[in-house]
């Protein structure tokens, strides 16, 4: 069973030869040129013959044309700290004006991919694009507080820039339409109860989400939501139009099992990139990912973390990830 068969016949829901399995993560550096990116992303998959490659830009790539600047200073997630922002005022949002994805940074993505899917194309894996929601955009053009302030005193001038990142993020995914890859991993941060109540999510930022994968085409058949952090609305999961979704499962109060029953697609995860990846060894990733397996009757499972792995990961705990699976 090749990868696109064992990871099509998983959403369906349908018994396999063993889970399918991958991981990914943020590269520091590398992230800010094109061909650096593509190289260190395909020596990672031919390392570790993950099922699928999740392409993983830093969350910058998407704005910094708006005129952000970071850097990176040492997260071991690999994510850099933003330096300086683009939003300063609440009138600042209706002169945001959409990208063009064939200048600047998201042409030069677009080029990391098209690299990545020629360097890959022997191998036949499927890729996925990695796509942060109209409203993490807007958090990384003001800042979170910032962002949830102008929300609350003028949403109107907020949704006006929310409309034209929107319209953004559609001109990208266009681009990508011209790309051999399976589909997108959608980035959502604010489906969270940490940081919106549910009627915010719904009103400033369900709308958009939904919009930008209702756009995606029908031959991508491989799309994966992303619920950051540990308190998500995985309750709403069900209206993302999506065929797997990926939540820190492990770090918060709807388990493998209870994804299931809420959600009809592929549940991506099983294993804490902190306690079993960063701190654990292969024994204990190994006895978790045979509890994760166990905990879904190994159906519709996708192996995975609840987000990226750290950049100073033990190699011997990623190999006992893709080891792992084998024979289940």
């Amino acid at each position: 069973m090749n990868k696109q068969e064992r990871l099509q016949k998983t959403l369906a829901g349908e018994p396999t030869d063993r889970p399918p399995v991958a991981l990914w993560r943020h590269w520091p550096g590398d992230d800010q040129r094109a061909a650096d990116l593509a190289r260190s992303t395909i020596e990672f998959q031919r390392t570790y013959d993950w099922d699928f490659v999740k392409v993983t830009p830093a969350s910058s790539f998407c704005v910094t044309d708006y005129g952000v600047q970071d850097e990176w200073q040492g997260d071991l997630e690999g994510t850099r700290t933003y330096t300086k922002r683009a939003i300063f005022r609440s009138l600042d949002w209706t002169e945001i004006r959409p990208l063009e994805p064939s200048r600047g940074a998201l042409a030069r993505q677009i080029e990391c991919l098209r690299l990545i899917t020629e360097g890959l194309s022997q191998d036949q894996v499927p890729i996925l694009q990695t796509v942060f929601s109209p409203m993490a955009q807007a958090k990384n053009l003001a800042g979170r507080d910032l962002l949830i302030r102008h929300l609350r005193t003028h949403p109107d001038r907020v949704q006006t820039g929310l409309n034209a990142l929107t319209e953004s993020t559609l001109r990208f995914i266009d681009a990508l339409k011209k790309l051999p890859i399976a589909g997108i991993y959608y980035a959502i941060q604010h489906a969270s109860y940490d940081v919106f109540s549910e009627e915010e999510y719904k009103t400033f930022a369900l709308p958009y989400d939904r919009k930008v994968l209702e756009a995606v085409p029908d031959k991508w058949w491989f799309n994966m939501a992303h619920l950051h952090g540990e308190a998500p609305m995985f309750k709403l999961a069900h209206q993302l139009p999506v065929q797997a979704v990926n939540w820190h499962d492990q770090d918060c109060d709807t388990d493998l099992a209870q994804g299931k029953l809420a959600f009809n697609g592929a549940v991506c995860g099983g294993l804490s990139r902190w306690r079993h990846l960063h701190y654990g060894t292969p024994a204990t990733v190994r006895e978790q990912v045979r509890t994760a397996i166990t905990q879904t009757n190994n159906r519709r499972l996708i192996v995975s973390s609840g987000c990226v792995t750290m950049v100073t990961t033990p190699l011997s705990n990623l190999r006992a990830v893709r080891e792992s699976v084998e024979g289940n």
